[in-house]
């Protein structure tokens, strides 16, 4: 009996673990596989010749490859440390917001607020780029009816990447407010009556009932957060190609621009074994930060 519940098991696990193999585990492999390895991406396989870790050494050496990989590093970390600090709680901010009954159209925010998640990245950067258009945009416009002068936004490097950062937490925050939302509605009313009774405050009753009883979804929404803005690349590539002075050139942008247009094919893999490493580091961090909290 028990032999033929594990056979309809494997029958039925068989197909997605054979397609997670091929898409998702033969790739990983083949790229730590290449990142030991000096290969362009314009021939075969078999012209692979073993280096060791030459490459990984180069990207911590003193010389242009090491500091191009490690100012898109550094702009990778701000990128996804802003994006997150922000965005998480706005998300709860926002939640709390259209989770209250006795707010009207907090269903039809709570739409409009996924919707920026649901619209194309292409749609998405179109408008944006010439929001932050700096003669015909309309955020410059604005500053100018209230007596400021325009930013350059885009066009600086002080500015560009801080703001592709609004540009992700204007497309996301909806999603992240929908987890909010929805871990707002586990939790049991009766423990924000006993709060009342005993005493406490809206503001009491939010660190005290609200966020313990959230942090399992915050937990979640962090480590989302994290993965997709490490993986950013579409608004790179379709505003600011990497620039301006290389401020805007993130990683997984850099990573493209030396394996594929570049053609060093074992560089990029190494770059990519080493983002994907320093996403592992990260997303341990918070789950180990999160089960301090609970230890307290």
């Amino acid at each position: 009996m028990r032999s033929h519940s594990s056979a309809n098991v494997a029958v039925m696990l068989g197909p997605a673990v054979l397609l997670i193999g091929i898409f998702i585990l033969v790739p990983m492999v083949l790229t730590v596989w290449l990142s030991f390895h000096d290969w362009s991406s314009q021939t075969g396989f078999n012209a692979a010749r073993f280096v060791g870790l030459r490459n990984y050494e180069d990207l911590f050496a003193p010389i242009s490859v090491g500091r191009d990989f490690r100012r898109a590093f550094v702009n990778t970390a701000i990128y996804t440390g802003l994006s997150v600090i922000i965005m998480i709680p706005l998300s709860v901010l926002l939640g709390l917001l259209v989770h209250q009954r006795e707010v009207r159209g907090g269903q039809f925010l709570r739409t409009v607020l996924f919707a920026t998640y649901m619209v194309p990245m292409i749609a998405v950067a179109l408008v944006w780029s010439k929001l932050y258009s700096p003669t015909e945009g309309p955020l410059n416009q604005i500053l100018g009816w209230l007596g400021l002068g325009p930013q350059p936004w885009l066009s600086s490097p002080d500015t560009a990447l801080y703001s592709l950062v609004v540009l992700n937490i204007w497309q996301q925050i909806g999603y992240f407010t929908v987890l909010t939302v929805a871990g707002l509605t586990q939790i049991p009313a009766s423990l924000y009556e006993a709060a009342r009774i005993d005493g406490a405050n809206r503001i009491q009753s939010f660190f005290g009932v609200t966020l313990p009883l959230l942090r399992r979804t915050l937990l979640f929404s962090s480590v989302v957060a994290v993965i997709n803005a490490v993986q950013v690349f579409e608004p790179v590539v379709l505003i600011t190609q990497g620039g301006p002075a290389g401020s805007t050139n993130v990683l997984t942008y850099h990573i493209r621009r030396v394996g594929i247009e570049r053609a060093q094919g074992g560089m990029g893999s190494a770059m990519a074994v080493a983002m994907m490493l320093a996403l592992i580091v990260a997303v341990v961090a918070i789950f180990a930060f999160n089960r301090r909290g609970e230890e307290q």
